[in-house]
This record gives C-alpha cells, sequence and structure tokens, in this order.
C-alpha cells in the first residue's frame, strides 16, 4: 500500500508560543513525530503542512517534505481537517498523487513507542477498518456540573463498581489518526466509516498543550534514559526465548497456500552463535506448534520447546533438568504470556516494543525491538557481564 504520512504544523499558537518547534531535551518538538514517521516501515512519504518558513526549516532538516498552507487556513480557527484536505488535494493535483491510506500525526504527542504507528496501521488493516484514532484505557468516574447540581457521568455512585467489573472505556489521546482519503473527501472528517481503535500507553500518551507539559513531557524521557543499576548477570548459565515478538518482529507472512514466513534479525542469530561458544545455552520456549520455529531454531543451532500449554511449568523443568536455579537463567519476553516465566526468572527482559505490562516486571528494557537486533543487544551485554538497556 502506499501510505502517506501528514504533520499538520502551522506557526501560531496560543498556549505556547512557537510550539511546534520548542525545543525538547534538544530537538525542536515537531522532530520527534517526524522521526517517528520516517521509523514506521509502512509509510512511504511524510509531508509536513506548514504557513510558517522556520517550521518548514525544521521540517526539511528532518527529512520531510513541505507543503505550504494557505493563510485562509492557517488560523486560529483552522480544522485539522483543512489541512489535511489541502495536503491531499495539492499532491493529486500537482502530481497526481493519491495514497491508499492516509496517517495524520500531531506533532504535539512526542512519546510514542517505536513501533506504535506501524501496530496502528496494522490494527485499521487487520480489522477491515476505514480510520482508527489512537486512545489511551482510562478507569477515570467522571462528574458534570447540570444548573449547580453534580451529576455522575459514567457510573451510578449509589452502586459503585470495582475497577475490574466496569466495561473499558478510552480518551481520544490526539497521537495517531488513520483514515482511507475518501473518509475525509466524503464526510469532511479524519473519522468515519468503520472505527478502528489503536490502544497506547496512558504515559506515551501525554501531550504539549500548556507550557507545563513540556517540563512533565521531559521528565519522562529523561527517566527513560535514566540507566538503572544493573543486574548481575555474571550467573546466567541458561538465556530463554520467547519466539513471535522477540526473535521475529511479531508480524507473520501469509501466501494463498497458507505457509507462514516470519521477519528476523541476522544479527540476532550472530548474537546467539556468540553466546553459545562463550557456554551459554539458548532455548526458544513456545505457547504455539509452527514448524517456522523449528526450522529457524535449527538453523540457529538452539532447542526449540513449542506446544507449552504452561510455560512456567515447562522453565521451571528446564532449570530443573539443567540443575539450574532462577538465579542462572534470564528469560526474555514481549506479550503477556511470557508475564510468569517473567516473574520467576532471575534476570527478567523485556524487548523495547513489549506490552506495558511486560516492561513493568522487566529487570532490563532493552533498546531495540523485538525481531530487530533485540538478541544481539542481550547477548553483547551476557558478554560483557554488564547491562546497558533503557530502564525499567
Amino acid at each position: 500500500m502506499n501510505i502517506l504520512a501528514i504533520i499538520p504544523a502551522r506557526g501560531g499558537s496560543k498556549g505556547i508560543p512557537r510550539k511546534n518547534i520548542q525545543p525538547l531535551v534538544g530537538k525542536p518538538l515537531l522532530a520527534y513525530t517526524i522521526e517517528h514517521a520516517h521509523a514506521t516501515p509502512a509509510i512511504s512519504r511524510v509531508v509536513v503542512s506548514t504557513d510558517d518558513a522556520e517550521i518548514a526549516a525544521v521540517a526539511e532538516q528532518y527529512g520531510a517534505e513541505v507543503i505550504w498552507r494557505p493563510a485562509e487556513i492557517s488560523g486560529d480557527d483552522a480544522t485539522s481537517e483543512s489541512a489535511l484536505l489541502h495536503a491531499l488535494d495539492h499532491l493529486r493535483d500537482s502530481e497526481g498523487y493519491e495514497p491508499d491510506l492516509v496517517v495524520f500525526l500531531q506533532a504535539t504527542s512526542p512519546l510514542r513507542q517505536p513501533d506504535d504507528i506501524q501496530k496502528a496501521i496494522e490494527t485499521l488493516q487487520q480489522q477491515g477498518a476505514d480510520s482508527l484514532l489512537s486512545v489511551a484505557p482510562s478507569h477515570v468516574f467522571l462528574w458534570r456540573l447540570v444548573n449547580g447540581r453534580a451529576e455522575p457521568v459514567n457510573y451510578d455512585y449509589r452502586q459503585r463498581p470495582r475497577r475490574q467489573e466496569r466495561a473499558p472505556e478510552y480518551i481520544e489521546n490526539g497521537s495517531i489518526y488513520i483514515f482511507k482519503p475518501w473518509v475525509l473527501r466524503e464526510q469532511s472528517n479524519r473519522l468515519g466509516g468503520k472505527i478502528a481503535l489503536y490502544v497506547m500507553d496512558p504515559l506515551d500518551s501525554l501531550q504539549v498543550d500548556e507550557p507545563s507539559d513540556l517540563a512533565l513531557i521531559e521528565q519522562v524521557m529523561a527517566s527513560r534514559r535514566r540507566q538503572p543499576p544493573a543486574p548481575d548477570l555474571s550467573q546466567i548459565r541458561l538465556l530463554v526465548l520467547d519466539f513471535d515478538g522477540v526473535l521475529t518482529d511479531n508480524r507473520v507472512l501469509v501466501d494463498e497456500e497458507g505457509k507462514e514466513a516470519v521477519w528476523v534479525s541476522r544479527s540476532d542469530g550472530w548474537g546467539i552463535a556468540r553466546l553459545k561458544e562463550a557456554g551459554i545455552e539458548v532455548v526458544v520456549l513456545s505457547t504455539e506448534t509452527n514448524p517456522v520455529v523449528a526450522a529457524r531454531c535449527r538453523k540457529l543451532g538452539i532447542i526449540a520447546i513449542q506446544g507449552t500449554g504452561d510455560k512456567r511449568a515447562a522453565l521451571e523443568a528446564l532449570a530443573a533438568q539443567r540443575g539450574l536455579s532462577a538465579a542462572e537463567i534470564a528469560y526474555v519476553g514481549n506479550d503477556l504470556n511470557d508475564l510468569a516465566c517473567l516473574r520467576w526468572a532471575g534476570i527478567p527482559i523485556a524487548v523495547a516494543d513489549a506490552v506495558p505490562e511486560v516492561r513493568a516486571v522487566a529487570r532490563w528494557v532493552t533498546t531495540r525491538p523485538g525481531g530487530a537486533g533485540a538478541i544481539r543487544e542481550i547477548a553483547d551485554a551476557l558478554l560483557r557481564g554488564l547491562v546497558h538497556g533503557s530502564g525499567q
């Protein structure tokens, strides 16, 4: 598919003057969103819609194309939809270019995870949706004032439910919107047709709207860069890996005959080879049974244990067979079915694009996502006996 990313960034801003190019940890705010778009494999083209020369210069510096927006749709009352439609019309009229999908990104959302945009695109495609918005989960009890009287919005205070009993609710976080061009052209709206949701971590949903937001987001970025005390890896004798999302990027290619293929990293394979040479055993532990897993592990010369309904029991059995304690085992996971193993292993490790619940229990989160060098990063750290990760 031909997928176009559009980032509207006008020069005027009342809450924060020159907001879109305010410095944030050494870079203009706009730069983060441009970099996120460029790092998304599915995106074919990245443009910034602006009326401002300084913003245009920043956009070009970070590798985006610039579409100049006319003054009549650049004021305080101008809608994002008007800028999006102008960009689409300009590309169609000047180049005959019409994308299959548009990814609308707001420059005020600099905290996306490395693969959030890619996963959002895949969510829309998998659900057969026409448009999508990113959201954050919410368990907040809302109230409003009606004629001076307080009224609950989303619950009955006389029968206060427990958190786990409430139906899921979501807050639109303004970070990612995706739509087919016809949605915008026919409905003058970024959303329409069948609408899908992409759920993001609440912390990654923070936006820059007020001056205090910049300071808060700087603190979040600083905390993520701060290295925690390095766990002692000198005792590790066994490295156990989940397969999907750890040795792969969690995507699967399926041909018309149903045969599956996955994306892996040669760099990860080299790291595993070095670990084996150093006497550290590597084992893959997978819930599913798939010939792709067996084939990749044969290529790497490591054991693959598949079809395990209880991964923790299988991990404990591995340890018993080798006479190892939990402290001598590192486990690498990315999703909810890895939590039990991560809680048992001496060194629980999460790849960079793991779900928030997994990152929360990990003692180390890699800087590289699954299937893109995370295992090489871990192998290098094991061989050094030190971890230089991105933090919990």
